[in-house]
C-alpha cells in the first residue's frame, strides 16, 4: 500500500483555525498519520457512505473520505464531538 496524499476541503480548515490551541497540533498530527495508514485503530466507517469514515482525537472528531483509486485522503470535518454530525 502506498502513501496517501491528504487534502483538507476549505470548510474543514476553517473548522480547524476555530478550535482552541491546544487541540490544533494533535489534531494536525492525526491527520498526518492517516497518509501512511488511514484505517488507523479506531477508525469507524459511517453509516450511509461507501468512503467516509472518522477518528477520535481527545473530544474532536475528524472525518474523511478515502479515494483507494487516487490514493487521496479529504478531510471534510473537524468538530467537536457534539457538533460534527449535525
Amino acid at each position: 500500500m502506498g502513501s496517501y496524499q491528504v487534502e483538507w476541503k476549505r470548510s474543514a480548515l476553517k473548522e480547524l483555525e476555530k478550535l482552541p490551541r491546544q487541540f490544533i497540533p494533535k489534531i494536525i498530527a492525526a491527520v498526518k498519520g492517516l497518509s501512511e495508514n488511514p484505517y488507523p485503530q479506531g477508525t469507524k466507517k459511517l453509516v450511509g457512505s461507501e468512503h467516509t469514515y472518522r477518528i477520535r482525537e481527545g473530544d474532536y472528531r475528524i472525518v474523511y473520505e478515502i479515494f483507494e483509486n487516487k490514493l487521496i485522503i479529504e478531510i471534510i470535518r473537524v468538530r467537536h464531538r457534539k457538533d460534527v454530525y449535525r
